[in-house]
């Protein structure tokens, strides 16, 4: 989350204000003595401190306030205010990775010193001059935690230098994580210390490498620790760079990879830039599934009967998939919605979050009606086909699914369609941008596949706080683009590797597009009314001006990883819900920059007060643990009861942690997750599969751990959780033996969508369970500890459906598109899970598609 370059964040290398401490400043001293109080600017808000002085001495700095980010500020918080005190002086170092929160201390600081009395005047700071160390040469080890677990470097010291360094053993992410080692083991070789620049995009990775190298140089005896933990390198700025494009896209997330690759291939030359030291945005860490229902996979009113589909894009047939418990039960509702206009009167009294059979009696709004109206003619028809079906015995997930294309529209509008804190408000997603990004969804399949990606084919899972059965799951691409003979996979595979080829490879443009990386764009060029291009700057300093004759396309993401700037702009969850010790599931770059960007030309937004949480993250960092609440259940640490509807909406399952979790190191909302441990995760979970148990079942503190039953009262015991482990056995029991015999709607907590048992049960030849098969004893579960954190900002630019950015009078401003969560206006107050892949890789085509036809 912080800024790379102390120069960009403050401009300390240069002219600064730095306090002198003439005799004069004060009667008796440099300081009338007392303890004062200073306020600077953090990154996430105000930092405040307490410093203790003498006449002449500051005696001590206490951080007294502050809502940086835990795990990346620490650091700066630990070592600033001890640094001041040991040089007497405000005129310190930063600690590289936390600058930006450094630079905050030091303004407080400074901020009680001239209450004190103390002079500030204009000086000149030069910068620090690398210092000689030596070690006892030979290859030492350094271990430091990263994002996903331990980092361990191998690290060569000569006497005087470090000669290499290797990886030994990393858990980080690829393309996100691991593109930090080339570049900070370069530096780290050539300053002959740790304290180089960290890498955008990978802060913890970066931190890591960091704490990694300072432990092996401490086993090598260094001479001094501290200086070796301050030698660095300065990057100088090289010559300006200008180039001009057709088409100017910043960032390289899903919906700026898009973009480009389809302004490729509709004949234009593209510039692409990217602030990490990577493409792939925000987009390559998340669970990378998109909805969109599969015609082929579902029920056919012309063919009801059918088992099989076939696939017009590969010609092949597939066995139709089946429907999830609890289904009909949604259907039915939706087929007694209320269709006069919506009606939010008394809405404190009636309105909670994820209860559609209270909302289904308040109305629609009317540009949904013509929706809800067709969708509800084609659940009729399925209910007339399936129903005698379930009379005679048919267990519902023996039932073809049901998943339509106007199911999926009038979920996102229910899904999103959320009031403020105090009800003096109501957001839902434009009717017309919804549908866009539905129908068009229909074709981002194909669009990937033509290009080298491939998918699942047979199959339609749901992920957590997606209301529905029609995910499409990624595999990789079907060519080898790096040389090493395998394939790529992942969401890296899939939604990155083809269209990057695409851009620079196979298109009729390719030789003369360019991705840049490690480049912040700062502004957008206006001219005459029109944005005709963008100023950059490199990792290094070098300018960068980037013309654009057709259009510049802004895809740089949400800022879900700007805690202050959620906190500012929140208007939805309550007061103190989100603080200084809420996390993210987000890459430390996204900050906003893109939106502040478009409002310096003039843009409008909409939706701002708006930010999901996402229910699913590990309670030590933030990050998104994966799963899905169809074959899971969440426990309250205190009572060990169920409390919701697990397959609920994601700010539905935030809110519930909160009301039911515990504190745990700062981080409110707590929950156990408890599944059957023989069920993966989905998504590209890092400790493997039951196929894998090695790293399966392993104990990770406080994420996960594999037990039966009997052994869950010892675990609650180790973690220091007051639990009756007795109370959450006969809770899934009772909660098992209800699906087992259709009466899970009768549950204390409801449940639908429901995929998988906790514990174990044979099937009958008609695909029942046998209540009497029934065991709980013995099966390993899967036991996982969860928080919520920020993970997707509702708002943004204002748009069309052709992405362009429209001022604060509705108008748009020529020459400016944008595409993804830069935008704002499309989900509402809560996006359903599945529903970013699909809009981002829909906006950013459009988009391209639009630039085409304007010009």
């Amino acid at each position: 989350m912080k800024r790379v370059k102390t120069s960009a964040a403050y401009a300390l290398i240069g002219t600064a204000l730095l306090f002198a401490f003439p005799s004069c400043s004060a009667k008796n001293g440099k300081y009338t003595a007392g303890t004062y109080t200073g306020t600077g600017k953090g990154r996430n808000g105000d930092i405040e401190v307490s410093v203790k002085l003498t006449a002449d001495k500051i005696q001590s700095v206490e951080i007294t306030k502050h809502e940086e980010t835990k795990g990346i500020s620490d650091n700066a918080i630990k070592e600033i205010p001890s640094s001041i005190v040991k040089a007497q002086s405000a005129n310190v170092d930063t600690v590289s990775g936390a600058t930006i929160t450094s630079n905050g201390i030091i303004e407080a600081v400074k901020d009680a010193l001239s209450k004190a009395g103390a002079k500030e005047e204009a000086t000149t700071k030069e910068a620090r001059k690398n210092v000689a160390v030596s070690y006892k040469a030979g290859t030492y080890q350094g271990t430091a935690n990263g994002m996903n677990g331990p980092v361990t470097l191998d690290v060569t010291f000569s006497e005087n230098g470090i000669s290499d360094i290797k990886v030994a053993s990393s858990k980080e992410t690829p393309h996100v994580g691991d593109p930090a080692y080339d570049i900070m083991f370069k530096d780290a070789i050539q300053a002959n210390g740790s304290g180089v620049d960290i890498v955008s995009g990978a802060t913890f990775t970066s931190l890591a490498v960091k704490n990694a190298l300072n432990e092996a140089a401490t086993k090598a005896g260094v001479s001094s620790i501290d200086d070796f933990k301050k030698n660095t390198v300065v990057h100088e700025a090289q010559a300006p760079i200008e180039g001009t494009y057709d088409v100017v896209v910043v960032g390289a997330g899903g919906a700026g990879i898009a973009a480009a690759a389809q302004a490729a291939q509709n004949g234009q030359t593209v510039l692409v830039i990217e602030k990490n030291a990577e493409i792939g945005g925000n987009t390559v860490v998340s669970g990378g599934q998109f909805q969109s229902a599969m015609p082929y996979l579902c029920w056919e009113k012309s063919n009801p009967d059918a088992t099989t589909g076939v696939y017009p894009v590969d010609g092949k047939t597939y066995n139709k998939v089946k429907s999830a418990h609890g289904n009909i039960t949604v259907l039915k509702t939706i087929l007694n919605w209320d269709e006069k206009p919506f009606d939010a009167t008394d809405a404190q009294k009636w309105f909670v979050a994820g209860d559609i059979t209270n909302l289904s009696k308040h109305g629609v709004h009317q540009e949904y009606l013509p929706i809800l109206k067709e969708l509800k003619n084609e659940i009729k028809d399925y209910l007339a086909w399936a129903e005698p079906r379930l009379k005679a015995g048919t267990p519902e997930s023996e039932l073809t699914l049901f998943s339509t294309i106007n199911l999926h529209i009038f979920q996102t509008y229910y899904g999103g369609l959320r009031p403020n804190a105090d009800f003096s408000d109501w957001i839902y997603g434009n009717y017309d941008l919804v549908c866009q990004f539905v129908r068009d969804g229909q074709d981002l399949k194909p669009w990937l596949e033509a290009q080298g990606a491939t998918f699942v084919e047979d199959i339609q899972p749901t992920i957590v706080g997606a209301l529905w059965n029609r995910e499409n799951q990624y595999i990789g691409a079907n060519f080898d683009a790096d040389g090493d003979g395998k394939n790529e996979v992942g969401q890296w595979g899939s939604y990155f590797v083809p269209p990057r080829r695409t851009l620079l490879e196979t298109s009729a443009t390719a030789k003369d597009n360019k991705i840049m990386l490690r480049t912040t764009a700062k502004n957008l060029i206006v001219e005459n009314g029109r944005v005709t291009g963008v100023k950059a700057v490199m990792y290094d300093g070098t300018e960068v001006t980037a013309h654009a004759t057709k259009g510049v396309v802004i895809s740089t993401g949400g800022y879900a990883a700007n805690i202050g700037k959620v906190v500012a702009t929140n208007k939805y969850w309550k007061k103190d819900a989100i603080t200084s010790h809420t996390q993210t599931t987000n890459r430390s770059s996204m900050q906003g920059e893109g939106i502040e960007m478009g409002e310096k030309a003039g843009a409008a937004t909409t939706g701002m007060e708006y930010t999901q949480l996402m229910p699913i993250s590990w309670v030590d960092n933030g990050q998104l643990a994966f799963g899905g609440g169809d074959y899971a259940i969440y426990i309250n640490p205190t009572t060990g009861k169920r409390y919701l509807n697990e397959t609920g909406e994601r700010d539905v399952l935030s809110l519930g942690e909160f009301n039911n979790g515990i504190e745990h190191n700062g981080v409110m909302g707590t929950v156990i997750e408890i599944a059957n441990s023989d069920r993966a995760i989905p998504g590209p979970y890092p400790y493997g599969t039951p196929k894998t148990p090695d790293t399966w079942e392993q104990d990770v503190e406080w994420r996960q751990y594999t037990r039966t039953i009997d052994q869950l009262g010892d675990l609650f015991k180790e973690l220091g959780i007051n639990l009756d482990a007795n109370t959450v056995k006969q809770e899934i029991i009772d909660y098992d033996k209800a699906l087992m015999t259709g009466t899970e709607d009768k549950l204390a907590v409801p449940k639908t969508g429901w995929t998988r048992l906790i514990g174990n049960a044979n099937k009958k030849a008609d695909g029942s369970y046998d209540v009497n098969s029934y065991t709980l004893d013995g099966v390993k579960l899967k036991i996982r500890f969860l928080a919520p954190s920020t993970h997707h900002t509702m708002g943004g630019l204002a748009v069309d459906i052709n992405r362009h950015v429209l001022d604060k009078s509705g108008n748009p401003i020529k020459g400016l598109y944008a595409a993804g969560e830069v935008t704002g206006g499309i989900h509402g107050g809560n996006r359903l899970g599945g529903n970013a892949i699909v809009e981002i890789f829909v906006s950013g085509r459009t988009a391209a598609n639009a630039i085409k036809a304007d010009n």
